[in-house]
């Protein structure tokens, strides 16, 4: 806590919050059928709000789907992100608006992106670390061990975030690797690897802050595993019950992170009740507005699905678009 002042204390505490309710408030759109299947993120905002809290504004971040409302932390409106998951165009931002990368629903597919705009930025002598998000489960994936290859050959300025939730979907961690620990895997590329905890927002802080430095100042990427256990579905499709440890789940719940943060915060007397409602109240009166706006929108055009897919649409496919722009 030393290295970051009151105020930005508070900050970090505000983005936190800020995710929380967006990930209840999803949650209870979903299941008002305002918007799609959601991956729940509860839990996990010590991670994000804490690794991105490291970056400059000329850094990028990867998002995965469980980082979906990461955008937030850079000022992007919550209707945006809504709009994503109510499957909208309006949903799509453009990146270099944000500095946030579209959200990648295939697992891991994204590192390998980000180690190419790592790279790209070292080869045009630009500022600007990349920092991708991603599961235990992408670490089984080959398009991880690519992209963390590629990175570390190539030097690029790039954080890898692992969330170790210790699982994916269904899948435990120990049916996925004999590795000790994910970090270990940092090894074999010739990388810095660090294990923190990833309910504890100022030590994901210092890691990142660490492997920015590092990335910005040439030392090329670093691999952060944040281990914590998952205390909420994988998604709103998902009933963990059948796999999960529902006490142990119980327990995790109770030392979950906001409040956590909350309480050392509010001994150091940085927040009482007064500031803590408030700040919930403006991330309430965000989610309510964004949805507001993201209703407001109207219907999508249903040839865009088309449109950009095909040079030559199939003879079925042209009929469907033809048939719609009569109807429209």
């Amino acid at each position: 806590m030393a290295r970051l002042a009151d105020a930005d204390l508070i900050e970090l505490y505000r983005r936190m919050v800020l995710l929380r309710v967006f990930d209840e408030r999803a949650l209870v759109y979903h299941r008002q059928g305002r918007i799609g299947t959601y991956a729940i993120a509860w839990n996990h905002e010590a991670i994000q709000a804490g690794a991105t809290f490291a970056l400059g504004d000329e850094d990028w971040i990867f998002p995965s789907y469980r980082e979906s409302p990461i955008g937030l932390v850079r000022g992007m409106p919550p209707a945006t992100i809504l709009q994503w998951w109510r499957g909208h165009p309006s949903g799509w931002w453009n990146p270099l608006d944000w500095r946030v990368a579209s959200i990648s629903v295939p697992v891991g597919t994204h590192v390998p992106h980000a180690a190419g705009l790592a790279w790209g930025k070292k080869l045009k002598g630009e500022p600007g670390v990349a920092m991708a998000f991603f599961g235990d489960g992408a670490t089984s994936e080959g398009a991880f061990h690519e992209g963390a290859n590629f990175a570390a050959v190539m030097g690029a300025p790039l954080v890898l975030v692992c969330n170790n939730n210790g699982w994916a979907i269904s899948t435990p961690i120990s049916a996925q690797t004999r590795a000790e620990t994910l970090a270990d895997k940092a090894k074999g590329y010739g990388m810095p690897g660090v294990r923190v905890d990833g309910l504890d927002v100022l030590a994901v802080f210092e890691a990142a802050r660490e492997a920015v430095e590092r990335a910005r100042q040439g030392g090329g990427p670093s691999l952060i595993e944040a281990v914590h256990y998952r205390a909420a579905p994988h998604g709103t499709a998902d009933d963990p019950r059948a796999y999960v440890d529902l006490e142990r789940v119980e327990a995790e719940r109770r030392s979950e992170c906001v409040g956590r943060f909350e309480s050392e915060l509010r001994g150091r007397g940085l927040l009482d009740d007064e500031l803590v409602a408030q700040l919930r109240r403006d991330a309430e009166d965000a989610m309510r507005a964004g949805i507001a706006e993201a209703e407001a929108e109207p219907p999508a055009d249903p040839r865009l699905v088309f449109e950009h897919a095909y040079a030559n649409p199939p003879a079925q496919i042209a009929a469907l678009m033809r048939q719609e722009a009569r109807s429209g």
